[in-house]
């Protein structure tokens, strides 16, 4: 049957074990719209809506942004609605 791979122990240039690595604790980047209390999100405010985008063009995950989900949801549809009034480009130049 299957049996679970084995790691071999991490060893030094001295041959002795090195101590194992600590996970790093990320804490979540407070929402610029929750700390400013904004109930909806307008695409016409296409300055603010562009430090939510990449050089190429891509929305931001919430992760990197520091959204919460609700309006990460809410910024994506501003930012895909300024796209189409060509206020935001689809793409980099």
């Amino acid at each position: 049957m299957f049996k679970p791979f084995k790691r071999k122990p991490a060893i030094g240039k001295d041959g002795k074990k090195l101590p194992p690595k600590k996970k790093r604790v990320f804490r979540k980047r407070p929402c610029k719209f929750c700390m400013e209390k904004a109930k909806t999100i307008d695409y016409l405010e296409y300055l603010k809506l562009q430090k939510f985008i990449t050089e190429r063009g891509k929305i931001m995950p919430s992760r990197i942004s520091g959204n919460c989900a609700k309006h990460q949801r809410l910024m994506a549809a501003a930012i895909k609605k300024a796209r189409v009034a060509a206020l935001l480009p689809f793409v980099a130049e």
